[in-house]
């Protein structure tokens, strides 16, 4: 029996903790379900059924945007690492090693360049899985350089917001990445390129207050919380109950905050069209070709939103 129960049990639970990955099985947050791993990331991380849309990658989201999964990495300026010798509970040094062996990123923002449905575009990525997609110096870097990029290709440029705001660890060098990526939005505003931005679930915090509110067009997924403070805080500031829904993207778009709420599914064709909208020329004046109308920035929207997709590249 001792034989049985000291070395036969544990080898069988050993034989089957290999065999059976923690990640096989994903629990839907919303509808309580129990969803097979492989079957979500088929669907873009969205849950069958229930179409909660969950967390993606980086890596993911940038193979979900361009033509065929293939885009150019962009280089990034290096940051000092630790510039004010941060500690809590951990160093910041070894955080950030953590995070960068957990989600194989350097840091919080993947920035890529390549062809969508056959424009060039520049795209920016959040990954909230890097240190809850905080807002430090190497992500503002990444932010600024991208802008930097989409002027002198003079393409669009498209961010993917997700963070939980600015990173404590750097402290006012982190505030300062708040008007320095505003200033670059600027930029490209005056070059005259797009900037269209996905608010993806969440986004709050100081990225909110900076760029993940200034695009031409403003895209949020279903159901992502977006907001500045947490709907407790205003509640406790304000001494009164929050309508429900509140900060949650369809809540934004009944209020105007945001142009359009777009399924996972449909991002790629919408974003597509959204660009070539934005980006074509208007034709010469001429007796036989009369210059075509520009849009208004409602009728731009009314035609992301029920365009037939282009022919993929």
């Amino acid at each position: 029996m001792n034989w049985l129960t000291n070395v036969v049990r544990p080898k069988i639970r050993n034989m089957l903790r290999r065999e059976t990955p923690e990640n096989l099985w994903i629990k839907c947050p919303d509808s309580g379900q129990l969803v097979f791993y492989k079957d979500v990331e088929a669907n873009q991380f969205v849950i069958p059924g229930s179409n909660y849309h969950m967390r993606m990658g980086a890596v993911a989201r940038l193979k979900s945007i361009f033509d065929n999964e293939t885009w150019f990495d962009v280089a990034l300026p290096e940051v000092t690492p630790d510039p004010l010798k941060f500690r809590d509970e951990k160093k910041y040094v070894d955080r950030i090693k953590d995070a960068r062996a957990r989600t194989n990123l350097n840091d919080a923002i993947k920035v890529g360049y390549g062809k969508l449905e056959g424009s060039a575009v520049v795209v920016a990525v959040q990954d909230f899985d890097f240190m809850g997609g905080s807002l430090g110096m190497a992500a503002g870097e990444a932010i600024v350089r991208g802008l930097e990029l989409a002027v002198e290709k003079k393409s669009p440029f498209i961010v993917f917001a997700a963070s939980g705001g600015a990173r404590m660890q750097e402290g006012i060098l982190s505030l300062m990445q708040m008007p320095r990526t505003t200033v670059a939005v600027q930029m490209l505003r005056e070059a005259k390129q797009p900037y269209i931005v996905v608010l993806t679930n969440p986004t709050t915090g100081g990225v909110t207050a900076s760029y993940a509110m200034l695009g031409d067009v403003q895209i949020a997924e279903p159901g992502a919380l977006i907001g500045f403070a947490g709907a407790r805080v205003i509640e406790q500031t304000i001494r009164e109950k929050l309508p429900e829904g509140f900060q949650r993207a369809e809540y934004l778009k009944e209020h105007g905050m945001v142009d359009m709420v777009v399924h996972r599914h449909e991002l790629r064709p919408t974003l597509a069209r959204l660009c070539r909208l934005l980006t074509k020329a208007p034709a010469l004046e001429t007796a036989s070709k009369p210059m075509q109308p520009v849009l208004s920035p409602a009728q731009i929207v009314s035609a992301a939103e029920t365009a037939p997709a282009a022919p993929h590249a």
